[in-house]
């Protein structure tokens, strides 16, 4: 979006008694869409137009209206100092090996980026490898990942700025620390796999000059890059032109014998994906299929093995599976079983240390299995207790792996895994001063549903929690896309808790916990079942008196703030405040924007008449009622999401401030030089101060500091 200087002459509508606000009337537009025979108005068509100055200045008047609202909370200040104090501590990443180095990310505590580091061995003393804070001064570009060359002698990695998704590889010396002239633009949904002198990556063509956040991605296209070559000379492995809403990415096995290409189909409504496979070892070969066609099953090829390729699955396996096929035999009838599916959920597999290391959730909460590399069970990995774990990624001559652990009171800790003995200890845990997490307690309690779907929820509070029906709380969602909401430590939501909140994550059905049953029941025509599981935990939290409607705050991001927005319109009575964050709202219009067609196989699409009903129903955006009594809510969002475009909840927040009742505020704040998240700490502190200071307010919460 455009930044601009004019004055915003704006008129401002009645002033809202209640509240003191004055909002901007936003200008409507007589323009109606017909779907399937049913005309659809959309009064705020114009604020699409991201790049113009016009939707500038409605943005500029927006701001205004909701940064003087803030500004009147007594305590956002104090709260702003004490997130900024619960964050500063030093965070780091889990170690990877490259050789004889060792690479890992450190933020010191408040960094607005996190640090690069190198080692020679686990006993070297670190250097700063790559640092990203000295790339812009207001610390907005970001280090969006990176992969080392075999030799262990280069390294790409990527380049992303006021948080877009839009990325720029560049490459480094990892000898004289230099960055080479390499430079490749215009990356977006790609991974960077080595071969050779050079790596693969996947790019979109470069979108209009000035319509990079919004311009909708097609053709995605798969490159070959040799270091030392400009990327116009570089080499194009795969284009499909006939299906420009395909994904494709390109990965290479660790002995760099296969090349492997990914292909889905999700704008198309197909959950699953393809595989193609090119054995490098032979010259002149050519992909040839593993898994030839595009249907709602995924594959996921893990390593290789004496000529075969470990894959992870869910064909004839909801809970998932691991097998391992023959590229010159690749039919399912020649496949072996390394894993069985078991009742569990797998939620990760890592092939390392010579092991297949798989993680499961049972009841969302994490178990740790290693296995032989022919899928002999011969150790589970003891972790603290229950939460969730990551990792134990890395060579497959490794003899030591690392892995994270976290829950919502044990923050995220470093493991050392060693192979040999089957054992694991500490490696690094974190320092946070003043922290005493021994005064909180999670439980997970189990609610019904509408439908009478048993659905789990984790209640995270201070010990010795009276169940008056009268304590603050905060809902968290996300529900879609195959996405399982885990425990997880955040120290920001210490603000809240130390005040007196009750924290409830609730595992609705779309996400992944109890596999893909589980999240087919929560997607397309069966999407209505996330918002009738959020609304049941509402019910049950009021019912054992936890809470009451008027001490009830729900909070999601992205599909989340799509919930958000559906729950308030359907149940408007049952919650105090609403926080949708960068959500999907404009549910007839989404597959419109950028990448947006890719939802199509988790929500639908309105170019489908049956689907175009079920989106009708609920999409947020349509089903604003006027007159009604919404609770305080803040919408948020950012100028550079080029994900969720900000078109969706300009529109929203609009419709909202017409339509509603006048007695709760209604207010959006847009940030600038962030995308689908915060682009940096700075950024993201402020952020959660003004979201927690809002619920606060509006919960009748005086916070004591």
């Amino acid at each position: 979006m455009k930044k601009v200087t004019l004055l915003v002459v704006l008129a401002l509508s009645s002033t809202l008694a209640a509240q003191g606000l004055q909002y901007p009337t936003t200008k409507t537009v007589d323009h109606v869409d017909t779907y399937h025979g049913t005309k659809i108005a959309d009064p705020y068509r114009w604020l699409e137009d991201d790049t113009s100055a016009e939707t500038a200045a409605w943005v500029e008047a927006e701001n205004k209206v909701t940064f003087a609202y803030l500004d009147r909370i007594p305590y956002r200040a104090q709260l702003t100092k004490r997130l900024n104090a619960l964050y500063n501590y030093a965070k780091y990443s889990s170690p990877s090996r490259k050789g004889e180095n060792y690479f890992f990310s450190k933020n010191d505590g408040l960094q607005n980026q996190s640090v690069l580091y190198i080692q020679k061995g686990l006993n070297g003393t670190p250097e700063v490898l790559i640092d990203p804070n000295t790339w812009s001064e207001d610390g907005t570009f970001r280090l969006m990942g990176y992969a080392a060359s075999k030799d262990g002698k280069l390294m790409t990695y990527g380049v992303s700025r006021s948080g877009s998704d839009w990325q720029e590889y560049r490459v480094l010396d990892l000898t004289t620390r230099k960055l080479l002239a390499d430079k490749i633009e215009w990356v977006k949904v790609s991974g960077i796999a080595w071969r050779g002198n050079g790596f693969y990556y996947s790019r979109y063509p470069a979108p209009a000059k000035g319509k990079e956040p919004s311009s909708i991605n097609e053709d995605h296209m798969v490159y070959y890059h040799r270091i030392g070559t400009p990327q116009s000379a570089d080499e194009l492995v795969f284009r499909d032109e006939k299906n420009p809403q395909r994904f494709h990415t390109l990965s290479t096995t660790e002995d760099e014998r296969f090349a492997v290409l990914d292909v889905s189909d999700r704008g198309t409504g197909k959950q699953g994906n393809a595989i193609f496979v090119q054995d490098l070892s032979k010259p002149g070969s050519k992909f040839t299929p593993l898994i030839p066609v595009i249907g709602d099953d995924t594959y996921s090829v893990l390593e290789s093995v004496r000529g075969e390729l470990l894959v992870f699955t869910d064909n004839n396996a909801p809970h998932g599976r691991v097998v391992r096929i023959n590229p010159e035999k690749p039919q399912p009838e020649n496949w072996k079983i390394i894993l069985p599916e078991k009742n569990d959920t797998i939620d990760s597999i890592a092939v390392a240390g010579g092991k297949v290391i798989a993680t499961y959730m049972k009841d969302v909460a994490s178990k740790a299995y290693v296995h032989s590399i022919e899928g002999a069970l011969e150790n589970e990995v003891e972790l603290p207790g229950l939460g969730s774990v990551s990792g134990f990624g890395g060579n497959m001559d490794d003899t030591s792996l690392f892995y994270s652990f976290t829950s919502f009171t044990y923050p995220t800790s470093i493991f050392r895994y060693e192979v040999a003995a089957r054992k694991s200890s500490l490696f690094r845990a974190p320092q946070i001063p003043g922290l005493d997490t021994s005064q909180y307690e999670t439980k997970q309690v189990f609610f019904t549903s509408k439908d009478g779907a048993k659905v789990p929820m984790f209640l995270v509070h201070k010990k010795g929690l009276v169940l008056d029906g009268n304590n603050p709380t905060l809902m968290y969602g996300y529900g879609g896309f195959n996405i399982a909401t885990t425990p997880g430590f955040n120290s920001l939501r210490i603000a809240l808790l130390e005040q007196g909140f009750v924290y409830a994550s609730v595992n609705m059905r779309g996400g992944s916990e109890y596999g893909e049953a589980w999240h087919d029941a929560g997607t397309k025509l069966k999407k209505q079942n996330v918002f009738d599981d959020f609304i049941a935990a509402a019910e049950w939290l009021v019912a054992n008196k936890y809470t009451n409607p008027s001490k009830l705050a729900a909070q999601g991001g992205s599909n989340g703030g799509l919930l958000v927005g559906a729950v308030v319109n359907q149940r408007p009575d049952l919650f105090r405040v609403a926080i949708p964050q960068v959500g999907v709202v404009d549910m007839l219009r989404f597959h419109k924007f950028t990448i947006g067609w890719n939802w199509i196989a988790d929500y639908g699409s309105s170019d489908n008449a049956e689907e175009f009903k079920a989106l009708r129903a609920y999409s947020p955006l349509h089903n604003i009622k006027t007159g009604a009594k919404y609770p305080a809510t803040l919408v948020t969002t950012a100028d550079h999401d080029d994900r969720v475009v900000p078109a969706h909840s300009f529109k929203y927040a609009a419709t909202l401030q017409k339509a509603a009742s006048k007695d709760n505020p209604v207010l959006i704040r847009i940030d600038t030089k962030s995308g689908h998240g915060a682009s940096n700490v700075t950024k993201q502190i402020e952020a959660t101060a003004d979201i927690y200071a809002f619920i606060m307010y509006n919960l009748g919460v005086t916070p004591k500091f």
